[in-house]
């Protein structure tokens, strides 16, 4: 029997490249690897169901799960996990010298929906005191004039959102002092051009980060990995076969990352960081798998809700494909 063909859109990670470059084959399939920064594929994704899986928002996918058709259904491989105590950029002039100074304040947002601000704006609520209605989130491009929501807000009328104008962007509006603090994803190019006008909140950030880790155990997910429904209730076996092989990719990068004979990326210390990895979060220190994260996503869960993005607080089960909740054993 020909194997399924199926398209999958995702950026060129360490931990999918064995899938992009072909030598990972999921059982099965013959899998078209589509390699696009994560705002396109999520934008054609969400907008057009435009490939058969896709590297998706972890907050965008869980707001998917609440419309009719509930589009898609997801596995629990996460390309992108990141600490986001960094990026929350400040205004040198705004008088915001720690997290409590925030409140009262004008916060750019790219998109209130997005993934990096629900975990910043849960993070400085549960640990800084920071309410998330305790200030107005200002959102729209952050490098280029005029990027809308993904998908259609309903936050209740306690939580202030406001669209900046057609020319703006939240890059220019933080470095000017239009607003007071940005919550993002990217690096704002104001951050390196703008003089000094532009800083991080946590100028120490790693040993905030690492404090955070060690007391919470948190490692945030940013983005799942989706299959279009449709497809799925067709061929359930589909997300085992692409769950294994996302497990066969990010296994051969750490070994890539901790071979020592020539380093595999351009980091001098890179296997001084490792084991540096190791120790502080464990030889699987990028988990996939539902049980180990369990926690991690309730927590992300409970923060859509408390933000208005869920209606109502889902249980980490209701994310995955129910073959890929626990692992087979030989």
């Amino acid at each position: 029997m020909a194997n399924l063909r199926l398209t999958l859109g995702c950026w060129n990670y360490d931990r999918t490249r064995g899938l992009m470059e072909g030598r990972i084959e999921p059982d099965g399939i013959d899998l078209i690897y589509l390699n696009m920064p994560v705002e396109e594929t999520f934008f054609r994704m969400l907008r057009h169901q435009e490939f058969d899986a896709a590297e998706m928002s972890l907050s965008s996918y869980t707001m998917s799960l609440f419309t009719e058709k509930k589009p898609f259904i997801a596995i629990p491989a996460f390309p992108s996990r990141f600490f986001r105590h960094s990026c929350i950029y400040i205004n040198a002039e705004s008088g915001i010298r720690e997290p409590k100074d925030l409140i009262g304040k004008r916060v750019g947002n790219p998109e209130y929906q997005m993934t990096a601000p629900v975990w910043i704006r849960g993070i400085l609520a549960d640990e800084y005191k920071v309410p998330v209605d305790s200030v107005t989130y200002y959102t729209g491009g952050e490098e280029e004039p005029g990027r809308p929501e993904k998908l259609k807000l309903d936050v209740p009328p306690r939580i202030r959102i406001e669209r900046i104008g057609p020319e703006q962007t939240l890059a220019a509006m933080i470095a000017n002092g239009d607003i007071d603090a940005l919550y993002t994803a990217r690096m704002p190019s104001t951050y390196s051009t703008g003089g000094g006008r532009v800083r991080r909140l946590f100028e120490d950030y790693v040993a905030v980060e690492k404090d955070y880790y060690r007391r919470t155990g948190i490692f945030p997910i940013m983005h799942t990995v989706v299959i279009r429904r449709e497809l799925y209730e067709k061929h359930r076996w589909v997300a085992q076969s692409l769950y294994k092989a996302f497990c066969a990719a990010q296994q051969e990068t750490y070994r890539d990352l901790y071979e020592t004979a020539a380093l595999k990326a351009m980091l001098p210390w890179l296997t001084a960081h490792v084991e540096e990895a190791r120790r502080e979060m464990g030889p699987d220190f990028w988990s996939y798998g539902f049980e180990n994260n369990r926690a991690t996503l309730d927590t992300f869960l409970r923060y859509s809700h408390e933000q208005g993005l869920s209606k109502q607080q889902l249980k980490p089960e209701q994310l995955f494909a129910p073959e890929t909740l626990e692992s087979f054993k030989i």
